[in-house]
């Protein structure tokens, strides 16, 4: 089973909050945080270890308008999808939410199957898309062109499709160990051809591309009977 996708959601009706912090826990496929107002959420934004996957953003918040709110993370460069919250569904609202930066504008109330699916959507997009960079020690990780790019030595690594697909499954893991197994029925799916050889292969090769010294992997560890990313080992200082 995949591991949760964090979701950030924005939202100051703590009734509400709570109940969609509750569903996508128990859906299984994300892990909800919470902020109450814009502040709150910029500051955990502003985490150096927060990751967030997607956010789920009401308009109504007590300290700023959640469309204006919307196209400063833009601004700022956040591309992750950003899927909208709200009682004002009048044409106009919906084409200033989504000319603000928003990715889809779900009208309360609304039906978690609904949300949960139209989450799912935005995700499966933005994985696919060339605006999905991930931050992976002193690489930026582009998985739809399975590249590396390593700015402070101003050099490209081309990865394989199969090396693409396991470090995004490990990024996407948040830094928890995946057993081999899972990992090769992600990467590989189902086949009863491919071993753990196979995998251990492609984790070697692998090492040799990105980890600075690969007789000692910080990037890439090997712990619980499969492999874990250290997405924050060997960033650059600040």
């Amino acid at each position: 089973m995949a591991t949760p996708r964090p979701i950030l959601i924005v939202e100051d009706d703590a009734a509400l909050r709570s109940t969609l912090v509750e569903q996508l826990a128990m859906d299984g496929d994300f892990a909800a945080d919470e902020a109450e107002s814009a502040g709150e959420a910029e500051a955990k934004l502003a985490n150096a270890n927060a990751r967030y996957d997607a956010i789920l953003l009401d308009i109504g918040l007590p300290d700023a308008d959640g469309r204006d709110f919307c196209a400063k993370l833009r601004r700022e460069g956040r591309q992750m999808p950003i899927i909208m919250l709200t009682g004002a569904d009048a044409e106009a609202d919906v084409v200033r939410g989504l000319d603000a930066g928003a990715n889809d504008y779900i009208a309360k109330p609304f039906r978690l199957p609904e949300l949960l699916a139209r989450v799912r959507a935005q995700l499966r997009v933005f994985d696919n898309s060339e605006d999905a960079v991930f931050t992976i020690g002193p690489y930026l990780f582009r998985p739809s062109a399975k590249l590396l790019m390593e700015p402070a030595r101003n050099r490209k690594i081309r990865l394989t499709d199969k090396e693409g697909a396991i470090l995004k499954f490990l990024y996407r893991a948040g830094g928890k160990p995946v057993p081999r197994q899972i990992l090769l029925n992600e990467v590989w799916g189902y086949n009863s051809a491919v071993t753990t050889h196979t995998l251990e292969t492609h984790i070697y090769r692998l090492r040799q591309k990105i980890e600075p010294d690969p007789s000692q992997t910080r990037l890439l560890l090997t712990e619980a009977g499969g492999y874990k990313l250290d997405p924050v080992a060997g960033n650059p200082p600040t």
